[in-house]
């Protein structure tokens, strides 16, 4: 069975369906009975005063200032919003132990590569990307991000951390630069297609083996899909769901170790749970 590192405490209402979509594909995965649910306690909130800025990580954890405890665009700022986040990124620690031990788990998550160390932003609140480097400093932690919009707060984060390797292929490059160790790949949304990208896939994951990776985490984006409102024209579901096969497979046969989490989408619910299970299918078909 596959580990997913998920809980109710994920969820929390807010004005977009981004933590709703995450009960949504953990119930059907549940309905499917091919996974096996992790619930991880609440993250101590002295663990992310260590990768952000004290004054921002106080501001999210107690609501005040207000200005800045929202910044990442959640509003309006609630106790189940602050312990939602807090669960998700203790998800992704023992996401990654389970990976690492495994060889392939994922966590129920979306919202860290927008977030840098001085605040979050694009309804990201903390980096649980360069999270997982940081309490792992004895491991390197590559990501391939193939969310739509470029990872520019991972690949800061690559300048502070020195086992944190960020690879992004996007079609909207967000403000996303080019460091020693923040490679980025930008296939056009209109003039692009899925040759250049699948060349980019391959570029990434041999990166991770050169590098000597000992954890991929993959940000499977889904708003790269056409019918989304940042999609690229081209990108149907079913190049997706190569898409997904392909990073699995050359991630098991090269056996890096890899991590997953559902970042970007933002179609209407029902259609984006269909997309995000795309990603789960095609890990059951290749792991088990």
């Amino acid at each position: 069975m596959l580990d997913v590192c998920y809980s109710p405490h994920y969820v929390s209402a807010t004005h977009t369906n981004s933590m709703e979509k995450l009960k949504a594909v953990a119930d059907a995965l549940s309905a499917s009975g091919a996974v096996q649910f992790h619930a991880p306690e609440i993250l101590d909130i002295q663990v992310l005063k260590q990768l952000h800025d004290p004054a921002y990580v106080d501001a999210f954890n107690t609501g005040t200032p207000q200005k800045l405890a929202v910044f990442s665009g959640f509003k309006p700022w609630t106790e189940q919003l602050r312990d939602a986040v807090l669960h998700i990124n203790a998800g992704q620690l023992l996401a990654a132990e389970l990976a690492m031990q495994k060889g392939i788990a994922a966590n129920m998550a979306q919202g860290f590569h927008h977030a840098v160390y001085e605040y979050g932003g694009s309804f990201c609140t903390f980096n649980g990307l360069a999270l997982v480097a940081q309490q792992f400093p004895q491991k390197k932690i590559f990501v391939l991000d193939c969310d739509q919009h470029g990872g520019n707060g991972t690949a800061e984060f690559t300048r502070r951390l020195d086992n944190l390797f960020n690879f992004s292929i996007y079609g909207l490059p967000f403000g996303c630069p080019t460091y020693a160790r923040a490679q980025t790949r930008h296939i056009h949304k209109d003039r692009g297609n899925f040759a250049q990208y699948t060349l980019a896939v391959h570029e990434g994951l041999q990166q991770a083996r050169d590098w000597g990776a000992d954890l991929v985490i993959y940000q499977a984006g889904m708003d790269c899909h056409q019918a989304d409102p940042f999609g690229s024209s081209w990108f149907t579901a079913e190049l997706l769901q190569k898409r997904e096969e392909m990073v699995f497979s050359l991630a098991k046969r090269h056996q890096l170790p890899l991590m997953f989490v559902l970042a970007g989408g933002y179609q209407p619910l029902d259609d984006l749970v269909k997309l995000h299970l795309l990603t789960f299918q095609a890990a059951l078909k290749t792991y088990f």
